[in-house]
């Protein structure tokens, strides 16, 4: 082994999560490395990532002090009301909306947050872009395209073989190279979850109109249908189908999509033009066992998988990625080896509980809205109705989405760690 073999963290995954772990890692002083299957190059293809992510007000936060805010900024449009509706089949233009609805508005909790919207809707590749750019700027060594093929805890190290027979050692490995984790593999953790027998199909559209920065949420019975707005008269759309019928929109001519699409959603569309490829992602539910084994460690979508329906999944994995740098900088500065169990306890203990109860209750909310039964629309209706009158839960509800509520790691209060 040579010295730049030696490592203090290898993290195994270089997307969103992972290289903003990197980044918050590296300001605290900690020698890393990423390893990625992609380069940086591959993954700023448009035909990479099609899809669109809320970042909550905290988390924007976060990318200012890794140094990325101000380059997404200008890709970043703000989202300053929420609206969301209960559906009704066929479908959104067939019939009436339900009177019941949701609205939340930046401007009930702009006191508290000094102004900022309830989120920032940024297209997942000016994300990646940015995070390339500062990965870069920092001078963090990235391995691509590589992968984990093993990691084996050794005293005081563990040793990660990639899949072309280099060997690194460190004291700790992170695991962020998403659901198929091989690092959670390899630490022998198991993961609980299921399918939604759903997928997602993402499009962006040039609407006909100004979409004002208002997200519109609707749910119909096959699952939820969101509107989420972007710069330059944009909207992102994220439509829940089932696996059969996602499958079928992605395939169809660019003319039988856009007819479908108005058929279904001309209230909200009118006027809207396709602009670039269909995306479809499957959807479902998975939660690791633990967050952490011997010199392992989780974060992001290896942790947990959620459902899209509260554009939280990033998030969470951001946040994940903030906590673990703040625990990691903190036992470095008291001289404590980064990869011990009471270290990385502190990790665990911090992010289990949030993102378990998250997961649940992402779950239970698709349920609850993606099904046509009349005693749980009657329900549902009800409870919707009902938080709409009750200002104080509707506020809780937004510092909630804007990510401002809890233990919040150092980076998500703007701070560095």
């Amino acid at each position: 082994m040579t010295q730049t073999d030696r490592y203090d963290v290898i993290i195994a995954g270089a997307g969103l999560a992972g290289a903003s772990f990197a980044l918050a890692a590296a300001q605290a002083g900690l020698k890393v490395v990423l390893v990625d299957p992609q380069p940086f190059t591959a993954q700023l293809a448009p035909t990479f990532d099609g899809r669109s992510t809320a970042i909550a007000f905290a988390t924007f936060r976060m990318l200012d002090v890794l140094g990325v805010g101000a380059t997404l900024r200008p890709q970043a449009c703000r989202m300053d009301r929420i609206l969301v509706t209960d559906g009704r089949r066929p479908g959104a233009a067939a019939r009436p909306a339900s009177p019941a609805f949701l609205r939340f508005d930046a401007g009930e909790i702009g006191a508290r947050t000094g102004g900022e919207p309830l989120g920032y809707m940024v297209e997942n590749r000016h994300i990646r872009g940015a995070l390339a750019g500062a990965v870069t700027a920092a001078g963090i060594e990235v391995l691509a395209p590589a992968s984990v093929a093993a990691a084996v805890v050794r005293p005081g190290c563990v040793r990660v073989t990639l899949d072309d027979g280099r060997e690194l050692d460190a004291a700790l490995v992170v695991g962020a190279e998403g659901r198929n984790s091989k690092v959670r593999k390899a630490a022998g953790i198991d993961t609980v979850g299921w399918g939604y027998g759903q997928s997602g199909v993402v499009a962006t559209v040039r609407l006909g109109r100004d979409h004002g920065n208002v997200a519109h949420e609707y749910f119909l019975p096959a699952g939820p249908f969101a509107i989420l707005p972007l710069t330059d008269q944009r909207a992102s759309l994220v439509w829940t189908e089932t696996t059969r019928r996602a499958e079928a929109l992605r395939g169809a001519s660019d003319a039988a999509f856009s007819a479908h699409l108005m058929r279904r959603f001309g209230e909200f569309l009118d006027g809207a033009t396709v602009e670039g490829p269909r995306f479809v992602y499957p959807l479902s539910l998975s939660l690791a066992e633990q967050m952490t084994a011997p010199r392992m460690a989780l974060i992001g979508d290896a942790a947990h998988g959620v459902h899209p329906v509260a554009g939280q999944g990033l998030n969470m994995g951001l946040k994940d990625a903030a906590a673990l740098a703040e625990v990691l900088a903190e036992a470095m500065r008291l001289g404590e080896d980064i990869g011990a169990e009471t270290v990385l306890d502190r990790y665990a203990r911090w992010r289990r509980f949030d993102n378990t109860v998250l997961t649940v209750g992402f779950d239970a909310f698709v349920r609850l809205f993606s099904n046509d039964l009349p005693p749980v629309r009657l329900a549902r209706d009800l409870g919707m109705a009902a938080v709409n009158r009750i200002a104080p839960l509707r506020r809780a509800f937004m510092q909630e989405a804007g990510g401002a509520t809890g233990d919040l790691p150092r980076l998500l209060k703007g701070e560095p760690v």
